[in-house]
């Protein structure tokens, strides 16, 4: 019994992730095989989680932006990444329900944890965004969002905010709902290179 444990999802778990992803369970079980192939802990740290990050970005620096995604899925704050937040993690950003992804959108912009998103948050994470964007396809970028200043202004702006104000959960939920521009500007289009290395895994 002891060594089942090690190599194979419990059945809660399993159930569990089922109902809250669109993931099969034949598509766990091999994920989780190759999760503790690479981590045998059952854990991934937060350089792992950058190490799998760079590898989707050769020519690019997502660190920063990895390091933001890390912190919103790592829910227990315990600085690792289980099966469960993994999962998760990968389900909402590649194909979550819209309000989820939102839920988890905000949480990504929310750098402190306090509930609202400050205009410098934005700026924190447009940044990181733009860290990841080759240079020559930020030159294509429309002239009002060409720089990650530019970009968080534009975004402020959409909400009507004032310099000092602050987003909460509900208004950014909203604003993002009502406005596909703002879904655009808020977050980092992974190129189709990513998605087809993803598929990969998954076979």
């Amino acid at each position: 019994m002891g060594n089942t444990k090690s190599s194979a999802l419990s059945k809660e778990l399993l159930e569990e992730l089922k109902s809250n992803t669109k993931y099969t369970e034949a598509e766990l079980c091999t994920w989780y095989q190759s999760f503790l192939k690479e981590c045998p802990s059952g854990r991934i740290s937060k350089e792992q989680f950058e190490g799998i990050y760079a590898s989707f970005f050769p020519n690019a620096d997502p660190t920063a932006y990895a390091r933001h995604v890390f912190r919103s899925f790592d829910t227990n704050a315990d600085g690792t990444l289980d099966f469960k937040e993994y999962i998760v993690a990968l389900h909402l950003t590649s194909g979550g329900k819209t309000l989820q992804k939102l839920e988890w959108a905000f949480g990504l912009y929310d750098v402190d944890g306090n509930g609202t998103i400050s205009k410098n948050e934005i700026l924190e994470i447009v940044r990181s965004i733009f860290n990841m964007i080759p240079i020559d396809d930020q030159k294509r970028l429309p002239e009002d969002e060409n720089t990650p200043e530019k970009r968080a202004e534009k975004i402020w702006t959409f909400f009507g905010k004032k310099e000092n104000d602050k987003i909460s959960e509900g208004e950014f939920i909203q604003g993002v709902m009502d406005n596909k521009d703002i879904l655009r500007l808020i977050q980092y289009d992974e190129p189709q290179k990513i998605k087809d290395k993803l598929k990969e895994k998954k076979q």
